[in-house]
């Protein structure tokens, strides 16, 4: 059987894609190494240039939310360290609760793309390679795959990230993973939102004594802690009932 150019075998499409997708991520991530977009992205570039965003933000509201989304999506996306600081900077330039329904968005759209392109790209790979050993964490996700992914997002012991690419080789749901990792995450985005708006307030060093800042730093140190108690709580309950 002759196959034309024009009728290339769905494996041949699906590996172009793949290749294609790499190229596109590797070139994104060389250019913010070349262009040092880490140095953006701290708390100390954070804090001098807030008043110019401020500004910027006063003027072009619309489009300084649709390009801060986009950013926050972007770098989420693509797995780059950043997260943490678009989270603290929502919060400074659009206060606590315009900031915390961009964040929450943002950082699950973000999520969800950095899932699909695991997925897309290692998923069979992985799933061939490893299937038999594979086999009890899919098992595994099938049967409690929403809670375990709850968990995770309540109680941040892996890196964001990692939880995103992890979960885009198991056989969970995208529509599952987005409706988790979206209710999942709202304790925590407060939290970090929180301690944004703090943080745009100081002004000077005694700021840092602030009660409203100290209070969201105890927040961020308990909030872990809280977090794993509420998970313990809600598994024996469940376990209780199952009994």
């Amino acid at each position: 059987m002759i196959i034309s150019p024009a009728t290339k075998p769905p494996q041949d499409k699906k590996i172009h894609g793949r290749v294609t997708l790499l190229l596109i991520i590797a070139t994104l991530a060389v250019l913010f190494i070349v262009f040092d977009g880490q140095q953006y992205l701290s708390l100390a570039s954070l804090k001098s240039s807030r008043q110019i965003l401020q500004d910027f933000y006063r003027e072009h509201q619309l489009l300084t939310i649709a390009g801060y989304m986009l950013l926050y999506i972007l770098i989420t996306a693509l797995s780059l360290p950043g997260a943490l600081i678009m989270s603290l900077g929502g919060g400074a330039l659009f206060g606590l609760w315009l900031g915390f329904l961009l964040v929450s968005f943002a950082s699950t759209i973000g999520a969800t793309l950095a899932f699909l392109g695991a997925r897309f790209l290692f998923r069979d790979t992985i799933q061939q390679r490893f299937g038999e050993k594979l086999a009890a964490i899919n098992k595994g996700i099938e049967q409690d795959g929403a809670f375990y992914l709850f968990s995770l997002r309540l109680v941040p012991v892996f890196p964001f990230f990692i939880i995103n690419l992890i979960m885009g080789l198991t056989s969970i749901r995208t529509r599952v993973f987005y409706l988790v990792s979206q209710i999942g995450m709202v304790p925590g985005t407060l939290v970090y939102v929180n301690a944004g708006t703090q943080l745009g307030k100081i002004e000077s060093a005694g700021g840092i004594l602030s009660p409203g800042l100290l209070f969201s730093f105890a927040l961020l140190g308990l909030f872990p802690l809280l977090a794993k108690t509420v998970i313990e709580t809600i598994r024996k309950k469940s376990n209780k009932r199952k009994t």
